[in-house]
């Protein structure tokens, strides 16, 4: 796909949610059922059903899916499709790429042994590699608009509001 055929194809849209607005809103759903052995949350991706369980540091087996691990890969995947999709709309050609995240946590946070130390990630760190002839001021623009565009990230580093609640089945 190359700009304009991304332009085409994305025009029709825009044109959309310029002139009806919360055409444009969504709710995205996530949904998991705890029915399973041991610690365990089955989880619903849209492609398939995904097993979420400890991590191996918190006492889990390994063979299940670690969330923060998921929480990462979301991450890259998301990352990734917006560098190659602002990539193509500005014109930067990319003979290849990888997307790397890493991230800090202190497993004592979550595993209640100190109260002072936090639950969650403390560090993120998102890196890419790009094989591309394009000169330095377009990398520049290509990590700016990426860091702009990518939903993950940006939900990531901004923190949205967010509610918990708890009711009977």
């Amino acid at each position: 796909m190359d700009a304009a055929e991304l332009r085409q194809m994305q025009a029709p849209i825009k044109e959309r949610y310029k002139t009806d607005p919360k055409a444009a809103l969504i709710t995205l759903k996530a949904k998991g059922s705890t029915d399973s052995e041991g610690i365990a949350c089955k989880v619903e991706t849209g492609r398939a059903i995904a097993m979420a369980g400890l991590h191996p540091g918190t006492g889990g087996s390994g063979l299940e899916l670690c969330s923060g691990d998921m929480l990462l890969e979301a991450l890259v995947a998301c990352a990734g499709v917006t560098l190659k999709s602002v990539a193509t709309a500005i014109e930067v050609p990319l003979k290849t790429g990888n997307v790397y995240a890493e991230g800090d946590l202190d497993f004592r946070g979550t595993l209640g042994i100190n109260k002072e130390t936090p639950v969650g990630f403390a560090e993120i760190r998102l890196r890419f590699e790009v094989d591309t002839s394009a000169p330095q001021d377009k990398l520049d623009l290509l990590l700016k608009l990426t860091e702009r565009y990518c939903v993950v990230y940006q939900t990531i580093k901004n923190g949205p509001k967010v509610s918990v609640s708890m009711q009977r089945m």
